[in-house]
């Protein structure tokens, strides 16, 4: 059993925080941008002045799953003072819209450059046992559902069929004058994070949204993970 899990069983936790399942990532191969945890905003200002601005700023909380709804994720910080405003703001907000929430910390993360969002996740069904699904990223999954499903794990050759599949795989392509995108990597990540449920059975879930795809390689931007 992973480190990670193990800790959150340990706390009779049902998720990973955030910088828990990106350290499964990163045991896999998979980027993840540079993080740091934090517990109070100068110590979230000592790291974003090393790391180098825009950071981004994100709660942990165990009793928080969807960050942006809580207020709880605020990007594109340019500076110390604006990291202060949103650390305060962010304190507030996540008050105000999820009262009694236990905040168990924050992160500080490196901002990465836009590239074509796409989702990458597993689910392990009570039937079939764990699935892998590949689709369009964001805010557009729940919108349109646009999404391939196989059997987890996969291989190289089915991860590339997936990815043709979905309608919005055409921004992969180099839409409207944009590059290619490395459909190689992408198509790797997938066989990568397919593997997760097989390899640690106390995960319920697992789910990359969205992963940035490049001209070359992948970055994996948000990553939350269940436990059953």
């Amino acid at each position: 059993m992973r480190s990670p899990v193990k800790d959150a069983i340990r706390e009779g936790r049902k998720i990973l925080f955030e910088p828990e399942a990106k350290s499964l990532l990163s045991e896999m191969g998979v980027p993840v941008p540079p993080y740091r945890v934090v517990k109070d905003v100068e110590d979230a200002q000592s790291v974003a002045d090393k790391m180098g601005y825009p950071v981004a700023l994100k709660v942990i909380s165990v009793d928080i799953i969807h960050k942006t709804d809580a207020g709880g994720v605020c990007t594109d910080i340019e500076s110390p003072e604006a990291l202060r405003k949103a650390w305060m703001e962010m304190v507030l907000g996540v008050a105000h819209k999820k009262p009694g929430a236990r905040i168990d910390g924050f992160m500080v993360e490196k901002m990465v450059k836009r590239g074509v969002e796409v989702i990458v996740g597993t689910i392990r069904d009570e039937q079939f046992g764990p699935v892998v699904m590949f689709g369009t990223g964001g805010i557009a999954t729940e919108l349109f559902k646009d999404v391939s499903y196989r059997l987890a794990p996969v291989n190289f050759e089915t991860a590339q069929a997936m990815i043709k599949e979905p309608k919005g795989s055409v921004l992969l392509n180099g839409y409207r004058g944009a590059p290619p995108c490395d459909i190689e990597s992408l198509a790797h990540t997938i066989v990568k994070v397919s593997e997760i449920l097989c390899e640690i059975e106390e995960l319920e879930g697992f789910e990359v949204n969205p992963l940035m795809v490049y001209e070359h390689g992948v970055m994996a931007v948000d990553a939350k993970a269940s436990l059953l």
